[in-house]
């Protein structure tokens, strides 16, 4: 049975991202490298830039800061409208900014990131280790259900798990599960992928997000009943 629950503002403000098996057959495969190869710099840009603002900026700065990264990602776009992993990007920096802003202006940004990250499952549900699928099903259980929004615990719960299927070592795929499972009261079971996530390898050239993220980790066991 399919539960929707209408979140406190505090919850909203939790909004993360970070907060995910086909190839783009519009493209030949020399096509398909070299674009990946274009826009793998300003993805890094764009990962690196996140993670300063969630990690490193004030909190009363970050949505300053994000809406001027969503305008990049949204310029990356238009030249690159066919990659996957800058629509995953997008939702990603769209959902933050939403956690960063909180009210009525949130609601939007959330559903402008659903569409984003949709659009990469569309593309590419293998992108960046399967992350559209992490950053929806983390939007599904964070977001306020019907009428206000389209939260909904049971594909939360779908989303997730796919992702873990995916990347079942990854920091983000374990975190989120963790947060999700903790939200329904299953701690025990959090705890044991929260626990697992502090094990997961390094990124590299995400230093930054994976330093923040294990702390993330950290806080939230902690919270965990024994």
């Amino acid at each position: 049975m399919t539960r929707h629950h209408s979140k406190t503002p505090a919850r909203r403000g939790r909004l993360a991202a970070a907060l995910l098996a086909s190839a783009l057959v519009c493209l030949p495969a020399t096509g398909l490298l070299a674009m990946e190869a274009e826009i793998a710099e300003p993805l890094a840009r764009l990962q690196q830039r996140w993670a300063e603002i969630r990690y490193e900026l004030p909190e009363r700065q970050q949505e300053d800061a994000y809406a001027a990264l969503v305008a990049e990602a949204d310029r990356l776009l238009e030249a690159h409208p066919d990659a996957a992993e800058l629509h995953v990007w997008a939702g990603i920096v769209r959902s933050t900014q939403a956690g960063a802003s909180g009210g009525l202006g949130a609601l939007k940004l959330v559903k402008q990131a659903r569409a984003e990250l949709e659009t990469a499952l569309a593309l590419d549900p293998l992108a960046l280790d399967g992350s559209a699928y992490t950053s929806l099903g983390a939007l599904y259980y964070q977001v306020p259900g019907w009428p206000v929004a389209f939260g909904d615990d049971d594909k939360a719960e779908w989303h997730l798990q796919r992702a873990l299927s995916i990347n079942p070592d990854g920091l983000d795929s374990l975190y989120f599960w963790g947060d999700y499972l903790h939200e329904q009261g299953r701690d025990g079971e959090a705890r044991q992928a929260l626990e697992k996530a502090l094990q997961a390898p390094p990124r590299p050239g995400r230093e930054l997000a994976d330093a923040g993220r294990r702390e993330e980790v950290r806080r939230l066991l902690a919270q965990l009943k024994e």
